[in-house]
Parts: structure tokens; sequence; C-alpha cells
């Protein structure tokens, strides 16, 4: 059996993770075989690490190269570049993954590039995709310098939607206006962005009183998706039904992406962003880039919220 390594969790050392010797993966016949190159960090998996049993394996986004084509001959051929997602363990040398969620990378893009891109980059597109068609529509996106927001303000705005981001600090500012925004609000509880409303899309990563605001300033027919509660005040949204329902035919979507990719893979719309990067239409957004190596500091940047953009660790 072939060496391959991995970062799994390890009480016993600090930070929890270690780089480690694990079994080579035996793949289905639906599976290919990918060497990693690069993999990105998400806060949700990050958070699971400090809590999981000895021996879990992280990791939902990477990037690398077929080893070995699916044995059903689905998928990419030996050689070719990818990116994709797995629901956990793709933080390792090698992998094996369902060829449905494999897209391949244009020659410009760059394993680091592609690797910011299945997590945060699909939550965005399908997010954004709840709104239908936006040309000329308002669309007010929160949390909008973080990861998935700025890739969310980026594909509005090509769209042809009228982008409003929202963020906290007011030093965020000149990041969501260059990602495309039209208007940037700062604000804690959303309550500035009322005057800019009423929304026909509304995509919120806060919840709280973020989340009850949101729900009072949509337009007729209009959706707030709500995909994540990065809110001290996490699980408790206070609103008023009537300003909600008042609206008429108003929606409230929670999206969790595995949840979506199990029902439509993401290769199709991960090719699509790759493409746009290629294109110079799509940039991410990368905070911090070093060797896999630097496993634990990297964490701890993300858990201590040092970093907004992506965190990007190479093999």
């Amino acid at each position: 059996m072939s060496s391959n390594r991995a970062i799994v969790v390890d009480p016993s050392v600090k930070g929890r993770l270690a780089i480690q010797e694990v079994a080579s993966p035996t793949p289905l016949p639906s599976e290919a075989l990918v060497r990693v190159a690069a993999i990105s960090l998400n806060l949700g998996e990050v958070r699971r690490s400090t809590t999981a049993e000895a021996g879990w394996q992280p990791g939902w986004d990477f990037a690398g190269t077929v080893e070995q084509q699916a044995a059903d001959g689905s998928g990419p051929r030996q050689g070719t570049r990818v990116v994709g997602v797995l629901s956990v363990g793709a933080w390792a040398e090698v992998i094996a993954v369902p060829t449905p969620m494999l897209a391949e990378l244009p020659d410009t893009v760059t394993f680091s590039q592609a690797a910011t891109l299945p997590v945060a980059g699909l939550t965005a597109y399908r997010a954004l995709e709840k709104g239908g068609f936006l040309v000329g529509k308002r669309v007010l996106i929160t949390g909008a310098s973080g990861g998935v927001g700025h890739f969310a303000v980026q594909l509005a705005h090509i769209a042809g939607a009228q982008v409003i981001g929202v963020a906290r600090r007011a030093e965020r500012v000149a990041d969501i206006r260059q990602a495309g925004a039209h208007h940037v609000i700062v604000s804690e509880d959303l309550e500035a962005a009322r005057q800019s409303g009423p929304y026909h899309l509304i995509l919120d990563a806060v919840g709280g009183n973020v989340l009850g605001n949101a729900l009072s300033m949509l337009a007729p027919g209009g959706t707030a998706v709500s995909y994540g509660s990065s809110s001290d005040l996490q699980g408790t949204v206070t609103f008023k039904p009537q300003a909600f329902y008042w609206a008429g035919g108003a929606n409230l979507y929670g999206l969790i992406i595995f949840h979506e990719l199990a029902r439509h893979p993401g290769s199709e719309d991960l090719g699509i962003l790759a493409r746009l990067i290629a294109d110079g239409r799509l940039h991410p957004h990368i905070d911090l880039e070093l060797s896999w190596t630097h496993i634990v500091d990297a964490v701890q940047s993300l858990l201590e919220r040092r970093i907004t953009g992506k965190v990007v660790l190479t093999l």
C-alpha cells in the first residue's frame, strides 16, 4: 500500500490537528483518485475539529490532479487538473472523490485560486440562484467581506443586480466596492440598510438581529437566504411577522451547501466558477497562503477572526 498523509484530529497535540500517516483510499468504481495540491479552510470544518474525536479527518475544499480515473470511465481523465469538494477528509495527499463533485480547471487557474471555490463559491452561487433573474434587482449581501460574501458580491454584479454590501467595519468598505458592490453600508444590526430597500434578494451569514431585520426589508415575492450565523446571538432571531408577510409572497430559505450538493452535484457549477476566474471576471480573496505544515497557525487565525478572506494551504 502506498504512503499517504492527512491532517487528522489528535487531541494530544497543540491545536488538536497533526499531519499523520493514514490508509491510502480505495476508490469506488465511480470515484477518481486525486493527488491534492491545495486546500482551503472553512469555519464549519475548523470548528468541528475542535471537538471531534481522535482520528477524524477534516476537509471540504481541494484542488489537484487526477492520479487515477474512475473505473466506470466517468469524470476527468488521469493527469487532469481539477477542483472538487468532499463532505469529509479532503485534507490529505491522495483522496477518492465521486466524479460528480469534480470539475476540470482551465490552465490559467492556479490550484490555490481553485481551492477557494468549492464551499464558499458554491454557497454564493447557489444562494444567488434562489433570486432567479437578477438583472436590475436589488440584492443585499451581509458579511460582504467574508469568504462567501466576497464571491456573492462579484457574482451578483456579474448577473446584473444592483448590489448592496454590508460590513461591520468601515475598513472593509473599499474591498467590497472593488468586488462590485454599488453601495456599501456599515452596520451592526442592518437597520441602516432599510432606506435602500426593499430587496428582491437578501443573503445573510450573520443571523441574530441582522436576519430579523432582513426579513422586514423584502420586496413582494422577495427571498432571504440564510446560510450562516456568525452573530453572537447564534440560534436566536427575533422579527416582526407582520412586516414579513405583508410584503406578499416573501420567503426565507435555509441553505446548507452539502444538502444542495446531494440534490444537485457541484461539477457543472464549479466549472462555471473556474472559467470565470480564467476570464478575469471572478477574483478569489486569499488572505493567507501557507504550507499545510502550518495548519495549526492557519486554524487559529481563522478562529480568532484575524482572517476575513480565504485561507489556502498548499501541499
